[in-house]
C-alpha cells in the first residue's frame, strides 16, 4: 500500500512537471506554476489575504506529509 502512495506521488509530480515544460512552449495558453501561485496570493475577502493564507496551509500540509518524520 505504501509503495502504491509513493507511486501515485510520483505520478502526480510528473505531471505537474509535464503541464510546466508545455506552459513555457511559445504560444502556450497554460499558465505557469509561477503565474498561478500568483494569482491566487492576489485573492483578497476584504482585508483578510484568504490566498495567502491557503497558499501557507498548502505548503505548511505538504511539508507536514514529507518532511515531518
Amino acid at each position: 500500500m505504501r509503495m502504491l502512495a509513493i507511486g501515485g506521488f510520483l505520478v502526480a509530480l510528473a505531471l505537474f512537471a509535464l503541464l510546466e515544460v508545455l506552459s513555457r512552449r511559445e504560444g502556450s495558453r497554460i499558465p505557469s506554476l509561477g503565474v498561478v501561485c500568483a494569482y491566487v496570493m492576489r485573492y483578497e475577502v476584504g482585508p483578510v489575504p484568504v490566498g495567502r493564507i491557503g497558499l501557507f496551509g498548502f505548503w505548511w500540509w505538504l511539508g507536514w506529509h514529507f518532511l515531518a518524520r
